[in-house]
């Protein structure tokens, strides 16, 4: 026979204050246990491409209040202005302009170096 399971609150409309799910006790019988309510994503967006950050806990206030540091919070670098995928492509970017510069250099240096052998050959 089919157990008939009940609410424990007194509220007993489908609302969405009122989400359950149903759970089995170690005594075998099933019950419905209360869902709390998803939290909100922080509003903070990426400076560049006006993503939402990831790595925050998306959690009430009063919950983010007994939250460690470490969990509101993302620790890299640009953590509150940038979001990861931007933070690589500026670090991609500025490896790529470094490099630019150093063969812009090297190409230089040689071509001085070969044209003094050429005015010497010439003289």
């Amino acid at each position: 026979m089919v157990q008939h399971i009940t609410y424990h609150h007194r509220l007993s409309y489908n609302m969405a204050s009122n989400k359950t799910r149903l759970s089995q006790t170690p005594g075998n019988r099933i019950i419905y246990l209360y869902i709390k309510k998803v939290g909100k994503v922080p509003k903070s967006a990426c400076g560049v491409c006006l993503d939402r950050f990831r790595g925050v806990r998306v959690v009430w206030p009063k919950v983010l209040m007994r939250l460690s540091k470490t969990k509101k919070h993302i620790s890299r670098a640009y953590s509150g202005f940038m979001c990861a995928k931007c933070v690589q492509d500026r670090i991609k970017c500025a490896f790529l302009t470094e490099e630019q510069k150093i063969v812009v250099k090297s190409v230089e240096g040689t071509s001085t170096e070969s044209e003094g052998q050429i005015n010497e050959a010439l003289a």
